[in-house]
């Protein structure tokens, strides 16, 4: 059986569009489209739906609205499709701390590569393990307010690394929102590299600076890390990576080649913390699809790191977590809610091992 779409759109000729595009890929079956999220509702009571196309501006009640529904009372894999979805919007940012799984632009006829992305990322999305978010979770994604203080833990216990490294793909966005909120403010410096569209990382930053203690800003070249201060790769300004000159632990942000597919690349910014000498790491990969990090994690935990991997249980897709522990570079397996604590604290050996 293939996987079932149902297309959610306004625009009878997007839905259109997205059927044909959608159904060139013998494992694709379009059941149903929707030109409203009342009347998808009704369509997901009635079909067997394995993946949501769904559009942000749509009459009646918005994309987003009606995410937060599906993902509060019905939780299925979403993957938004919209002209908002396109240049890094916050509401882009939003969906995706919402739970969808990806968002994509609109698509062109006269654009293969976007077209086979769409069929790829629902094919994906029909694999994620997508979980129930509560009034209390989506009240968090929408919060605006000032900073608050982290909840990791009892910070007079915790002796801090000196670096923490992260590393994620498709689901990411969630899952380091739920991480770094539980950041205290003074956090040590922490490099993130996150797949993403390019252009998107700004606002994600924007969004994390608002909700969470720490300072989070995208990675500039050159830039002298400082505790306090969450760093994310930029997408599409090419790898991010972690350099010691002098006594000073500075980024760099270089163009150069996809690595496992991707521009930043987890494995690219792992392999420069494996080739620091007298830092103390500790690094995690969490949700994503790929394997993208596993083997440079692996150099990680040869070098003296701490490395820890999201537990399938917790994580969207488990791809690049999964082949990390598969390879031993995961020290300990870990649900996102205490990847946190595990990573601020570099003595702490009290976690369920992966082995």
């Amino acid at each position: 059986m293939g996987i079932r779409v149902l297309i959610v759109d306004d625009s009878p000729s997007i839905r259109a569009i997205l059927k044909f595009i959608l159904e060139e890929d013998p494992d694709i079956e379009v059941v149903g489209a929707a030109e409203n999220p009342l009347e998808a509702r009704a369509m997901i009571k009635a079909l067997p739906v394995d993946v949501v196309t769904l559009d942000v501006e749509m009459p009646r009640m918005n994309g987003l609205e009606f995410l937060e529904k599906i993902m509060t009372l019905r939780p299925m894999p979403v993957v938004m499709i919209s002209t908002l979805t396109a240049q890094g919007t916050a509401a882009t940012v939003q969906a995706l701390a919402m739970g969808a799984v990806s968002c994509l632009p609109k698509p062109r006829l006269d654009d293969q590569q976007a077209m086979a992305e769409i069929r790829a990322t629902v094919k994906e999305a029909a694999t994620a393990r997508v979980r129930r978010q509560t009034p209390e979770s989506i009240a968090r994604v929408k919060a605006t307010a000032s900073p608050l203080a982290g909840s990791a833990g009892n910070e007079s216990t915790i002796s801090h690394p000196d670096l923490m490294l992260v590393g994620a793909s498709t689901g990411g966005v969630e899952a380091l929102s739920r991480l770094i909120s539980d950041f205290p403010r003074n956090c040590p410096p922490t490099v993130i590299a996150q797949h993403m569209l390019s252009g998107f990382t700004k606002s994600f930053c924007e969004h994390l600076d608002r909700t969470c203690a720490p300072v989070v800003s995208e990675a500039q070249d050159g830039e002298i890390l400082q505790k306090g201060h969450v760093y994310v790769a930029p997408s599409g300004g090419g790898h991010t990576t972690v350099t010691m000159e002098g006594n000073r632990l500075r980024t760099r942000v270089r163009m150069g080649q996809p690595r496992s597919g991707h521009m930043p690349s987890v494995d690219e910014l792992f392999e420069s913390g494996a080739a620091l000498k007298g830092v103390s790491i500790t690094a995690a990969i969490l949700t994503g699809m790929g394997r993208d990090g596993a083997e440079a994690m692996l150099e990680l935990r040869n070098a003296g790191a701490k490395t820890i991997a999201q537990d399938e249980e917790t994580s969207l897709i488990f791809g690049m977590p999964r082949v990390a522990i598969k390879l031993g570079a995961a020290q300990k397996v870990l649900p996102l809610s205490a990847i946190a604590r595990s990573l601020l604290n570099k003595e702490n050996r009290g976690e369920k091992n992966a082995a």
